[in-house]
Formats: C-alpha cells, structure tokens, sequence
C-alpha cells in the first residue's frame, strides 16, 4: 500500500511563543519500529503527542497509512486515529483485574470474542493465568506487559511509547525491552517509542531519531548512528568516544597521532572543501586494541570494570586521551604504559572547529 506507516512531514509546534519543534521530518514504515532519542526538553514527547492527536501542529502534515491526520487546517481528534499509546506510568485501571484492562478497549466486541482476543494477548505477553489478578499484586515488569497488552488489543494501525521502561531498574529496562521488540514483530505493529536511553532505543528499534533542541540531528539505524554519526552532536551522544586531530592526506586517507587511516572518508573533510584539511577523528573505545607486540604506547590513566572487559582511559604522549575496551583478564595498573594498535572500519572525521566555534 502507497504511503503504509507513519509520515512526519516538516512538522512545527509551538508552546505560545516558544518553539518547540522545527521543521521535523521522519517516516516509521508499515511494521517498523521508530524510536525519537534525546535529553529531557529536545521536543520527542510533543512530537509523540501530535502524532497521537493532543497537540495541534503549527505547519507540516501528519499522514498515518496514506491518510492525513494534521495539518495546519486538519485536526483529525485522538479517539478516531487508530493510534495506541503506551505510558509511563502503566496508567492501568485499579479496580480492574487483568483481562478487565486488557479487555476494556474491546467494548464493541461480543462476550466470547472479547474472551478470545484477551486469551490471545494474555499468552503474548506471558501473562496466561493471569488475567484474574488486579495491577497491585504484579511487578513493575509485569505491570508494563498489561499495559502493552492493553495497546495492542484494538488493533491500532500505530503503537506510540512514551518512556515506558523508565520506572524499571535497568536489568528489567533491557530485557523487557527485547521482549517488547519481539511482541511487535510477532504482531507486525507500526511502532514510535521515545526514551533519553540510548541502550533502550538500540535494544527495542529498528530506526532511531536523535533530537536536540526541537530539530532531528539524524534519522537513521542504531548502526548508522554509531558507526556514521552526522554531525559532532550525534558523534558525542551516541556511545563513547574522543575526538583527536588530524590532517587529510589524501582523498580517502588521514592522519594523526595514531598513525595514517585510508578508507572513505567523509566528503566535508577532503582537502578542497577545507582550505588546510585540519580535522578531528572520532575515534571508539572499540577501534583502540591492546597489543603488547605494538611500538605504539599508551599510559593507563583510569579504568572501569564491566565484567567481561575493562573500559581503560589511557594517555597518549602528546597529553591526548582516548578510551580502549579491553578484555578483563588483562588487567593493568595506573600509570602503566601498554601497547596499543587501532583497528579502524569507520573513519569518522569533522572540520577543526575554530577557537571560537569550541568555546560557543
């Protein structure tokens, strides 16, 4: 079907006279899961909100499935957009058992399809002998696969989840985002999540917006963004990493304190689009390994154990910093000096920011 899934096209809103979100534009296709990221303030939640049908847009379109849902001049009201929403807070009804939240949205239905269809959700989530309990004898976890269940029970052509883990402590937050994930896949539901939790957004979407100040920085897979962040601003949000001066050498090569680098490079850093060809390369605590046969040498200024690996601060000679992951058995003290070689796929590079453009 032409135009199936969710279109967010140059939308505007607005709190009075703030702007909150400018010229917005993404798509989640039909079976897709989407995910805006970004800190507390950057717009994804207003964003969820209009497309839900709470907030009036001030330019731009909506469309969901072909069909138009906002404009400046079309306001089609939340309860007719097919949409379901997944909150925070669970938001589920006290006095209601299981299968009675599960099944509230299912007034039109007959007794016995009702049934059927709350038996089905209850055994997708892995709620099945549950529906019987009230929201206060379950767990958090638990909780949240009611509400999940709840969303999905109408059918709706788009599920929208407004930080739904981040009342669950992070070990719950990541497994039952993966289960969530493999629910809306099993059901081939068009899915918008929004979260600050990058790790979350990774774990449960296919495509992920990072947003910052009311603008989308970039729209692209989890892999993309890590691997071909943008900008600096998604280079520095999404993982770890640091940014280290180098030079172009040539049209695909650079070169800084680590040694030279030949692989695509991206186009604003070659020499005729920069006078000097001064640039910063990112470079990940993945690309930087521990090698004791290496000439190169790195002091261990900080480390931080993660079980399997060992994440190292280490310090170049020139007083440069960068980061290594190392594995946990090779375990090395403060102020050792351990070899080091690089193993770059990606080059990232950036434009040398001038004195005042770093201080901005």
């Amino acid at each position: 079907m032409a135009g199936a899934g969710l279109q967010v096209a140059g939308i505007r809103l607005a709190f009075g006279k703030a702007m909150v979100v400018d010229a917005l534009d993404f798509s989640v296709a039909e079976g897709e899961i989407g995910c805006l990221l970004g800190h507390s303030g950057c717009g994804k939640t207003t964003v969820l909100r209009a497309i839900a049908g709470l907030e009036r847009i001030l330019a731009g379109e909506i469309s969901l499935d072909g069909q138009l849902l906002s404009s400046l001049y079309r306001h089609i009201p939340a309860e007719a957009r097919g949409i379901g929403m997944v909150f925070q807070d669970y938001a589920l009804f006290p006095h209601l058992t299981v299968a009675g939240n599960i099944g509230f949205g299912l007034k039109g239905l007959a007794a016995a399809a009702r049934e059927t269809r709350v038996g089905e959700l209850l055994e997708l989530v892995g709620l099945a002998g549950s529906g019987a309990k009230y929201p206060h004898e379950l767990s958090g976890g638990q909780q949240q696969r009611v509400a999940l269940a709840r969303a999905l029970a109408p059918r709706p052509r788009l599920l929208l989840l407004d930080e739904p883990f981040s009342n669950l402590d992070v070990e719950l937050r990541e497994r039952l985002g993966q289960e969530v994930r493999t629910i809306l896949k099993q059901t081939g539901t068009t899915a918008l999540l929004v979260t600050h939790d990058q790790h979350e957004a990774f774990a449960v979407a296919d495509k992920v917006g990072v947003m910052h100040q009311g603008v989308m920085k970039q729209w692209a897979t989890p892999y993309e963004l890590y691997h071909e962040p943008a900008d600096r601003f998604v280079a520095n949000f999404i993982g770890e990493g640091v940014l280290l001066p180098g030079k172009v050498t040539g049209p695909q090569c650079v070169e800084f304190e680590l040694g030279e680098i030949c692989s695509l490079v991206p186009r604003s850093c070659c020499p005729e689009c920069l006078g000097d060809g001064l640039i910063d390369v990112l470079v990940r605590p993945d690309d930087i390994l521990h090698d004791d046969a290496s000439p190169l040498r790195a002091t261990v200024l900080g480390k931080a154990f993660r079980g399997a690996q060992f994440l190292y601060t280490l310090g170049l000679p020139s007083g440069h910093k960068l980061l290594s992951l190392v594995p946990s058995h090779h375990d090395h003290q403060l102020g050792e000096a351990i070899g080091i070689r690089m193993e770059i796929d990606h080059v990232i590079a950036f434009p040398r920011l001038t004195q005042t453009q770093a201080h901005a």
